[in-house]
């Protein structure tokens, strides 16, 4: 992953660096809303100075000199307004540029350091919340309410009884604002979890479809998913109502504080305390220093949902925290070594391989057997970096695996998965793992190691033919090959095909022999695992496993020899075979 310049790589305070990033466009915001709330005095000094200058006077002139300067003072502050929500905009926009490489990085890596069960793209839409409630409506009112004080100190200098009025009103919004928060917060988090939990369902449906429509399950996931909708519908209708009625509460007692301001004037005016316009001023003043506590109670749903994002991204952050930088390592080509070697499930404590040791040099092709849930998959997945290893080490050329960048390990590797998985673009972009810089002449040479060549020219559109979403433009099997020219693509030093022949014919069979006696030849190594004995034929080196368990390797036929030996007398003990490795060259 290629972080952007400047991104802190300390765990827990990118998020708070990215907004650091902005801090010059916070201060310029938070002078804007400065000088907004002054001149939103506008039009209550405007109303004053009319009720008790002009009308007393009957003068024109005063009338239309004061009416330019208010209109003047209204365009102004129009035009900070205006500017003050670009920079909530620009604002949010930076921080998703800042985090943008750290949130695609942590939906990659998510899968391979947790169990899997959220939603793999929680952390875009967390950005994504974030990014939106900064440049909403919601958040100019927060900068509005620490003026709040101002406006009541006004209202106190217009009379004491004006303030003390205002000041209840005041209180009483305060209330209600911090009710909202606690009634609706939990609603709200609970949303969010079922919404997770429906996102993950119709991700899953999306990619089973043919098994639910051919096994007629789909009505009974339609009701799992009519649960969920269900549940996620309650708790935001809960959160909705809650806000929404704390949020109309909030106007009507604004507009009941105007009227009785406006009454407590009527009050101070028969009393001869106050003049004509304080009356007026005092009710349009009262109402705008109220108007950002209203706001800020009708958005609070938005602002918890944004509080809980933030969170959710610093808790990720800080478990994934950027890969420090790793020192250029030469190439390898000489040898691969597992030293008990133990592997476990990405936040699983259960062991799925335990103590596994062998050693590879150039040249070398391993065959891994065993019955399902034997461990191989959990193996070879350790061997190219996807899983950490419990314990124990895997170096190649005597260099541990983690001493190598992300980048420039994958650069030495070719991975082909059980499930194998093709991006949407086309067979030349696939087999050249979307290099921008790979030549044509690379990608022929992987294609014609893989054997596949005549098979890609056969296609109307060749190289460029685009395979579609997963790849579904192309059979399983011409998948599964171009999965394995993918993996042969840069002449990697270390090869693992994981099933490979699964949904290959006799043609693809042969192709995969000569792809792997290639990479041997050319001073690779091959390890592959294997239920059909066809995709052994060009190994040199057997191991199987039982229960996670490593139970024999050596040369493939001593092992065969042991293994018959073994099916002939199941009573005999089964002797573990673990040849002493010979001597890196």
């Amino acid at each position: 992953m290629a972080a952007q310049e400047g991104v802190p790589t300390s765990a827990g305070s990118e998020l708070r660096a990215a907004l650091g990033s902005c801090r010059s466009a916070v201060l310029g915001i938070a002078a804007f809303s400065g000088l907004i709330n002054v001149l939103s005095l506008t039009g209550s000094l405007y109303m004053l100075e009319v009720y008790d200058r002009v009308l007393p006077g009957r003068s024109v002139s005063t009338l239309a000199g004061l009416t330019i300067i208010a209109a003047l003072l209204f365009v102004f502050q129009g035009v900070l307004e205006v500017f003050r929500g670009r920079m909530l905009v620009r604002i949010g926009n930076q921080i998703d540029w800042r985090v943008g490489d750290r949130i695609y990085d942590l939906v990659v890596r998510l899968p391979l350091r947790s169990r899997g069960s959220g939603d793999g793209l929680q952390p875009v839409r967390d950005v994504d919340t974030i990014r939106s409630v900064i440049s909403g409506l919601g958040l100019p009112a927060l900068f509005d309410l620490p003026w709040l004080p101002f406006y009541l100190a006004i209202c106190f200098a217009f009379h004491p009884l004006i303030g003390a009025t205002a000041l209840g009103g005041a209180l009483v919004l305060v209330i209600l604002t911090l009710l909202t928060d606690r009634l609706s917060r939990q609603s709200v988090q609970r949303a969010s979890g079922y919404a997770t939990a429906r996102n993950r369902l119709a991700e899953a449906s999306r990619r089973n479809a043919e098994v639910l429509i051919a096994m007629s399950m789909s009505s009974r996931f339609l009701a799992r998913w009519r649960k969920l909708g269900d549940d996620h519908r309650r708790q935001q209708r809960i959160a909705n109502d809650i806000s929404g009625g704390f949020g109309v509460a909030g106007r009507i007692l604004r507009m009941m504080l105007q009227s009785a301001v406006l009454g407590v004037g009527a009050y101070l005016v028969i009393q001869q305390e106050a003049s004509g316009g304080i009356i007026i001023a005092s009710s349009i003043l009262t109402g705008r220093a109220l108007a950002p506590v209203d706001l800020a109670i009708g958005n609070w749903k938005n602002f918890i949902a944004a509080f809980q994002s933030w969170q959710r991204l610093n808790g990720l952050m800080a478990a994934l925290p950027v890969s420090a930088g790793k020192l250029p390592l030469p190439a390898p080509a000489r040898s691969l070594v597992v030293d008990k070697l133990s592997v476990s499930a990405p936040a699983s404590e259960k062991v799925l391989v335990a103590d596994v040791s062998f050693h590879l040099k150039a040249g070398s092709g391993l065959g891994i057997v065993g019955a399902s849930g034997s461990g191989k998959s959990s193996l070879v997945r350790a061997l190219v970096g996807a899983w950490r290893p419990l314990r124990g080490v895997i170096r190649l050329d005597g260099a541990s695996l983690d001493q190598w960048s992300a980048d420039a390990l994958g650069d030495h590797i070719g991975y082909l998965p059980q499930d194998v998985e093709l991006f949407e673009g086309t067979i030349a972009e696939n087999i050249a793992r979307f290099a921008p810089d790979a030549s044509m002449e690379s990608v022929l040479a992987a294609a014609s190691a893989a054997g596949i060549h005549q098979l890609i020219v056969s296609l109307p559109d060749g190289y460029n033919t685009e395979i579609g979403e997963q790849g579904a433009m192309l059979s399983a099997g011409q998948r599964q090959r171009v999965a394995l020219a993918r993996a042969l693509f840069g002449n990697p030093f270390l090869v693992v095909l994981d099933e490979p022949n699964s949904n290959l014919d006799i043609e693809g069979e042969e192709a995969l022999t000569r792809a792997i006696l290639g990479v041997r030849a050319r001073g690779g190594i091959v390890v592959i695992v294997a239920h059909r004995s066809s995709a052994l034929v060009a190994v040199d080196f057997v191991m199987t496993m039982l229960h996670g368990r490593q139970q024999a390797f050596g040369p493939k036929e001593e092992v065969a020899s042991l293994v018959a030996r073994r099916e002939a007398a199941p009573a005999a003990p089964f002797k573990v075979v673990v040849p002493q490795p010979a001597a890196s060259p």
